[in-house]
């Protein structure tokens, strides 16, 4: 049985070059972005406009020769924690870059890696956390609880309506729309050895995987990734947390490799509702 569980794992470890994935594999055959909510004629495009800017607004500095790229399996160093890892707070803003630019540590501060505006093929819609001096903070995919700064221009923000919020230790996860719960599910969540990560995260988009075990569902891939990759088997050290439908009716236990477990009428109502962007919080 574990062995057989550990093929159907390894399914699941998806790199977002084929397609995105949570417990997800690197042969699975597609992904796609989530469909997001219809632009919001208020949109602002590459940020707020120049005359609306602080006179005060610090320069971005030129990136360095050699900056690493953050995409679905490469993280990077130097970047601060999120200050408001288990904030509930919806996150009403989706930022997503027209060119690939460099992020940097602080407003004003180092550049520490470069974002693109796709994550292999998949538009990356990054959720606003902050802004100060005319700088904006995103969370940042690949790299639990951390956040990157973004200088004024080069990006669109777009809303976002809706928020996903998991409860390990009850074991349930709630969508939230505009502020109101809708509906709570009793989900699986990690085992012990590999817990689903605490703190914000986001939807990157969904990955359609052949396995049976997700009752013929996509899977939403997230930005989150393993806390400790070495507790995963080999062939999940590149995957992302998702979320996804389960064949079996086991649910309230703490069993997967990380990923929420969710009833498949549960997970289908995920899919109708929730688009690239969407933040995701999981509290103890």
């Amino acid at each position: 049985m574990l062995a057989r569980r550990a093929a159907v794992l390894a399914a699941l470890a998806v790199t977002l070059a084929a397609p995105l994935s949570g417990c997800s594999s690197k042969h699975a055959p597609s992904v796609t972005a989530t469909t997001p909510a219809a632009p919001d004629p208020t949109t602002l495009v590459g940020g707020p406009s120049p005359a609306a800017e602080p006179a005060t607004t610090p320069p971005a500095a030129p990136a360095a020769a050699g900056l690493t790229t953050i995409t679905y399996t490469q993280a990077a160093t130097g970047f601060p924690a999120d200050p408001d890892q288990a904030s509930t707070t919806p996150l009403a803003e989706g930022l997503q870059l027209q060119a690939k630019s460099p992020v940097y540590d602080a407003v004003g501060g180092a550049p520490r890696a470069y974002l693109t505006p796709q994550i292999s093929g998949v538009d990356l819609v990054m959720p606003v956390v902050a802004r100060q001096s005319g700088w904006v903070a995103v969370l940042l995919p690949s790299m639990n609880r951390s956040i990157g700064w973004l200088p004024p221009g080069n990006y669109t923000v777009t809303p976002l309506h809706d928020q996903i919020i998991v409860h390990r230790a009850a074991f349930t996860l709630t969508w939230v729309h505009e502020g109101q719960a809708q509906q709570t599910w009793t989900v699986t969540v990690g085992a012990p050895a590999t817990e689903t990560p605490l703190g914000r995260t986001f939807v990157l988009g969904r990955s359609s995987l052949p396995s049976k075990v997700y009752a013929g569902l996509d899977v939403l891939a997230l930005g989150a990734v393993p806390d400790d990759k070495n507790a995963v088997a080999s062939g999940l050290a590149d995957a992302h947390t998702g979320i996804h439908a389960w064949y079996r009716n086991e649910f309230g236990y703490r069993k997967s490799n990380g990923c929420v477990r969710m009833p498949p009428a549960a997970q289908k109502v995920l899919l109708s509702a929730i688009g690239s962007g969407t933040s995701v919080v999981v509290l103890p």
